[in-house]
C-alpha cells in the first residue's frame, strides 16, 4: 500500500491538514509549502507546484500521529515513554510553537484577539520545561534506576515544579482563549492554538503519569 492510501493526507487542503495537526505547520515550512496564503489547495498539488516529495511530506505527516496510548508497566520502561513521548516532544513542539506566536502576534497586532504576550509565556515555559527535563533526566531518573534511598528528595521538587507548570497552563488557557482563534482567523493562527491545545494537553498528561503512576511506585 502507498504512503497516499495510508494516511490520506493527499487530498485534503493543506490548510485544513495545518490547523488540525500540531507539528504541521513545521513540515510545511521545512519543504517551502504555502499553508496560510495557499491553504485552500489539496496537500498534492502544493507539492507538485513546489516539486516537493509528496511521499516524504506525507510520511513526517504520518509520524505525527499520535500512537497508542498503553503505559509500559516496567519502571525502567516507562521511564524511557516518559523521555521519547514527552521530553522529547516537547523539546520538539514548543520552538515551533514560539515562532507561531510571534508570526501571530505581528501579522495581528490591531486585532483586540491577538495572543499578546504569547510567545513570551511560551518561551519561559521553553526554559523552565528544560531545566525540569534535563533534572529528571540527569539526576531523578537514574536515582530511581537504581533505587537510591534518597529519591524521595528530586521527587519532592519535581512536584512543587509540576504546580509551576499548572500555573502556566493555566496562564496559557487564559491568554488564548480555551485555545479558540477567532471567527475568520488565519490558517496560522489556528495551527498555532491546535500546537497550544496539544502542548496543554500533553503538558497535563505527562505530569499526571510521573504524579499518579511513576513516582508513587517511590513511596513518594
Amino acid at each position: 500500500m502507498n504512503a497516499t492510501a495510508e494516511t490520506g493526507f493527499a487530498d485534503r487542503p493543506i490548510g485544513e491538514i495545518a490547523a488540525s495537526l500540531p507539528g504541521a505547520a513545521a513540515v510545511f515550512r521545512r519543504y517551502k509549502l504555502d499553508f496560510c496564503c495557499g491553504g485552500a489547495s489539496a496537500l498534492a498539488a502544493e507539492a507538485a507546484r513546489r516539486d516537493a516529495p509528496l511521499a516524504d511530506i506525507e510520511a513526517a505527516l504520518a509520524a505525527l500521529t499520535p500512537g497508542p496510548g498503553d503505559l509500559p508497566e516496567a519502571t525502567d520502561a516507562l521511564i524511557r515513554h516518559i523521555v521519547a513521548r514527552f521530553h522529547d516532544v516537547h523539546r520538539r513542539e514548543l520552538p515551533e510553537l514560539i515562532a507561531l506566536a510571534r508570526r501571530v502576534e505581528r501579522v495581528h497586532v490591531d486585532n483586540p484577539d491577538a495572543p499578546v504576550a504569547l510567545a513570551a509565556l511560551l518561551a519561559e515555559m521553553e526554559i523552565e520545561l528544560e531545566d525540569h527535563m534535563t533534572k529528571e533526566e540527569q539526576v531523578l531518573f537514574p536515582m530511581m534506576r537504581r533505587s537510591h534511598p534518597l529519591v524521595a528528595t528530586p521527587i519532592a521538587v519535581m512536584r512543587h515544579e509540576h504546580d509551576a507548570h499548572a500555573a502556566q497552563l493555566r496562564a496559557l488557557e487564559a491568554i488564548t482563549h480555551g485555545h479558540a482563534p477567532p471567527q475568520g482567523a488565519c490558517t496560522s493562527w489556528r495551527a498555532l492554538y491546535t500546537g497550544t491545545r496539544k502542548l496543554a494537553e500533553d503538558l497535563v498528561e505527562h505530569m499526571h503519569i510521573e504524579n499518579n503512576i511513576l513516582f508513587p511506585r517511590f513511596g513518594a
